[in-house]
């Protein structure tokens, strides 16, 4: 245990903070439904976990039963009161419901007069603008997200094309930009707007819900993306992103399936058209950095027992010699001088009159 103690000055110890990035690959293999085989069928796959209330489902990178199964993400979906859908519902209603207020109200927040936020299609809430009243929601695990998804990087591509060819025609989805352009009005920190794109340009949709190929947003520390269901409402009256009839479920615009599926029918559908996900991962790693100044006058001698042998240090040949001593463990105490922290050298450092030192101590959390 020490007995002589030195006080930091203000001038030796520095916070920093470093950022790493982890680059985390999804293919849809896995998520949409071709994982486990060819007699695997839609809504059950063996690493799809479904569950007795209905209202979301899980997907595992293998087989949700096994020890070794990780846990990617959570799909669900949910209806505003706002849209003109929510009145008509006739399966699942109040869940649908209720899950796009849990949803809006632990991401957006509320608004002064204690009304849940809707989700605004280009973030601008004060000036009103299209509201994303059906949407879907992928909720990823910390496990890949960390502590946020980096901005700029969300990529998304959906299979657009006919329900049983999903994938003849691809929808890029990202959130191109928003390293430099993203918002912070939300109550869980920041989020970026996502634009689709067709053959690299951005699309005008027909669709009330679809402008400028705006279709979604990314919360970056919440590690949840929400899509509008706009992107499968198919051409016609109700509007869609690309040309040709756009199904979500098998021979149902995302109107009718929002309406008349359950949540987990809805969410198999669209897994079913997920071709690839990807992003990076941020992990912010927060450094204190003491730098234990050590003058020529100080710490020459030790407080171990050994060091004095019948009265007479043992590291002095002559009673002349200079006082010596080596150090190999470095201990940061409270102002109390209770120990916090101890740091080990690789080697013992040797230390007398004639040098001094500064060891440079890390604490990284």
């Amino acid at each position: 245990m020490a007995t002589v103690f030195k006080t930091f000055q203000n001038n030796d110890i520095n916070s920093t903070r470093t950022l790493l990035h982890e680059s985390i690959p999804l293919t849809g293999t896995i998520v949409s439904g071709t994982y486990g085989g060819a007699s695997v069928t839609l809504g059950n796959e063996p690493n799809i976990k479904n569950y007795s209330h209905g209202m979301f489902q899980s997907v595992y990178d293998y087989p949700y039963l096994s020890s070794s199964a990780n846990h990617i993400f959570d799909l669900t979906i949910g209806v505003s009161t706002g849209s003109a859908l929510s009145s008509s519902i006739t399966s699942q209603q109040a869940k649908k419901v209720n899950l796009y207020n849990q949803m809006a109200g632990t991401l957006m927040g509320y608004d002064a007069n204690g009304n849940i936020i809707r989700f605004d299609q280009d973030g601008d809430i004060a000036a009103g603008g299209n509201k994303i009243d059906d949407a879907i929601f992928i909720n990823f695990a910390r496990l890949l997200q960390k502590d946020e998804i980096k901005k700029g990087s969300f990529n998304i591509v959906i299979g657009v094309g006919d329900y049983t060819t999903t994938m003849t025609d691809l929808l890029t989805i990202t959130d191109n930009g928003a390293e430099n352009n993203y918002r912070t009005n939300a109550s869980v920190g920041d989020y970026g707007i996502l634009s689709c794109s067709v053959g690299g340009g951005f699309v005008q949709g027909t669709g009330s819900n679809i402008n400028n190929g705006l279709v979604g947003l990314v919360f970056y520390q919440a590690g949840v993306v929400m899509l509008t269901s706009s992107l499968f409402m198919g051409t016609g009256s109700g509007g869609g992103v690309i040309a040709g009839n756009v199904p979500l479920v098998s021979g149902k615009t995302a109107d009718d399936s929002f309406q008349t599926e359950t949540i987990e029918e809805n969410c198999n559908a669209f897994r079913n058209r997920i071709n690839d996900i990807s992003f990076n991962n941020t992990t912010e790693l927060n450094s204190t950095i003491h730098f234990c100044r050590i003058n020529n006058n100080e710490f020459n001698y030790s407080a171990n027992p050994t060091y004095v042998s019948s009265s007479k240090l043992v590291v002095k040949n002559t009673q002349l010699d200079a006082p010596v001593s080596y150090f190999t463990t470095v201990g940061l105490y409270s102002a109390d001088n209770e120990l916090l922290a101890v740091a080990k050298l690789s080697e013992p450092l040797k230390k007398d009159p004639s040098n001094e030192m500064i060891v440079r101590v890390r604490l990284d959390y």
